[in-house]
């Protein structure tokens, strides 16, 4: 699936998505990233059953207002443990299938909001 919206150059655009990979600025991904308008870094976990409370920790530190978590071609909801990280920083979380959240991640960006999309490429 091919995404477009903005085309500044300033930021972290996802371009496409699809089941093994997503296109970041031209530049293809077939692991887990973090992605934000002005941050871009690999993300340990390799699949949902992988995650852990200090992925959530890295999250947190990037102090969004909001993280979209792209759990891969399946929605799997982590555990009020595994977040405790963003809800003790009061961090808003949507959990979605990869595709979805780099949809929603697209589009609030382009409102310039400060989101983080952790997604997961499996």
């Amino acid at each position: 699936m091919k995404l477009h919206l903005s085309t500044s150059n300033d930021t972290y655009q996802i371009n496409k998505v699809d089941t093994k990979s997503v296109t970041i600025n031209q530049k293809i991904y077939s692991n887990s990233v973090i992605v934000m308008p002005d941050y871009l870094t690999d993300w340990e976990p390799t699949d949902f059953d992988n995650l852990e409370i200090a992925h959530f920790e890295i999250l947190a530190k990037l102090e969004p207002e909001l993280i979209i978590l792209g759990t891969g071609q399946t929605i799997h909801f982590p555990s009020a443990e595994l977040l405790s990280p963003l809800i003790q920083k009061s961090i808003g979380i949507e959990v979605m299938d990869t595709a979805a959240a780099c949809r929603t991640y697209t589009i609030l960006a382009s409102e310039d909001r400060n989101v983080a999309a952790g997604l997961l490429i499996i």
